[in-house]
């Protein structure tokens, strides 16, 4: 039922079933940049989708120069940056501030936050950061009036014990979710656009808690996957849809968006491409399946990858294997993310 009412929201906006059980939206040609694409306050770009990187992450480079280092190599600029933080830290940082602000390209800061790593959820949905929280909202209210995405936790599904009383049960982590960003919102922190980010993997969608995770429509303005390509992911359509034998009645991260979030925007907060030994031109052919196959899923507003030579599963450096920065290069500046341009500050 809810997958029907995915489709008939989309069809209503002009798109149509395809052959493979996707939804193909129908993508007049739109000059890059052209002032008819606009952003909305949540951020959704009106035509394409934004184009975005997690530069050399866990090298040790600054985030300013891994930016540019990553979009040197890339032959294109990125809408959006991926940043962590975590604890007390404040955010953004001056480094981040000027790469949004950028007079020449400014940039969408997509910040990801793990509040504390010594207070469990329940006991953070409690209360227990609230200083914390004020701290945070007073910094940005004085510092970064500018919007971002926020998102909280992210993946969130290999952290939850759902023994009861633990603290860290789905709906632990939902209430903690909650509460910080009515703590944000109500203490003047209005620019903040929301993304709940799931890992985007079968095995943790089957688990019995897994619809516990999610905190609410009031407090999540986009929803977030970050699905990597392991030995057995061969293209796109693979990697955002990922189904197992062993779980027959996961329809794929997608699709079951589309059922569950009909009116949210989709991001792909992260997403990686691992290279194969037997076979160097892999990269090469999953970014080219990337361009081919990316307008079937107009629900996916933003496509982040993550740029790694040190990745804890391997290297998802984007330039390495036979042919693979020809065609990310091609990918980063196909007009479909080229459509709208980043708001100025």
């Amino acid at each position: 039922m809810l997958i029907l009412i995915a489709v008939a929201a989309l069809v209503a906006c002009g798109s149509a079933e395809g052959s493979r059980g996707r939804v193909t939206a129908a993508q007049a040609p739109v000059p890059a940049g052209s002032p008819a694409c606009t952003a909305t306050s949540r951020l959704i770009p009106s035509c394409g989708a934004w184009w975005g990187i997690a530069p050399e992450v866990f090298t040790g480079v600054p985030v300013d120069h891994a930016l540019r280092g990553a979009e040197s190599r890339m032959g294109a600029a990125a809408d959006v940056v991926h940043v962590y933080h975590r604890g007390s830290e404040l955010f953004p940082t001056d480094a981040e501030i000027a790469l949004a602000r950028d007079p020449a390209r400014p940039r969408l800061l997509m910040i990801n936050w793990k509040p504390s790593f010594d207070h469990t959820w329940a006991e953070i949905a409690r209360g227990a950061l609230d200083a914390r929280i004020h701290r945070l909202a007073g910094y940005l209210r004085s510092t970064f009036p500018e919007r971002f995405f926020l998102t909280i936790h992210h993946e969130p599904e290999n952290d939850v014990d759902a023994s009861s009383g633990s603290g860290m049960e789905a709906s632990d982590y939902a209430a903690m979710f909650r509460h910080i960003v009515l703590k944000l919102r109500g203490e003047g922190v209005k620019n903040a656009v929301m993304v709940m980010t799931y890992m985007g993997a079968p095995n943790w969608a089957a688990k019995p808690w897994f619809e516990d995770l999610y905190p609410g429509d009031d407090v999540v303005d986009w929803v977030g996957m970050d699905p990597y390509a392991d030995g057995r992911v061969d293209d796109f359509d693979g990697l955002v849809n990922k189904t197992r034998k062993e779980y027959p009645d996961w329809p794929g991260f997608y699709r079951w968006m589309q059922g569950r979030f009909p009116g949210k925007p989709v991001m792909v907060a992260e997403w990686g491409v691992f290279g194969r030994s037997g076979d160097r031109s892999f990269r090469r052919a999953f970014f080219e399946s990337v361009r081919r196959q990316i307008k079937s899923y107009p629900q996916i507003k933003a496509l982040i990858y993550f740029d790694s030579p040190r990745a804890p599963r391997g290297d998802t450096s984007f330039d390495n294997g036979l042919g693979a920065d020809r065609a990310f290069t091609d990918l980063a500046r196909d007009p479909y993310f080229r459509a709208t341009r980043v708001p100025r500050p």
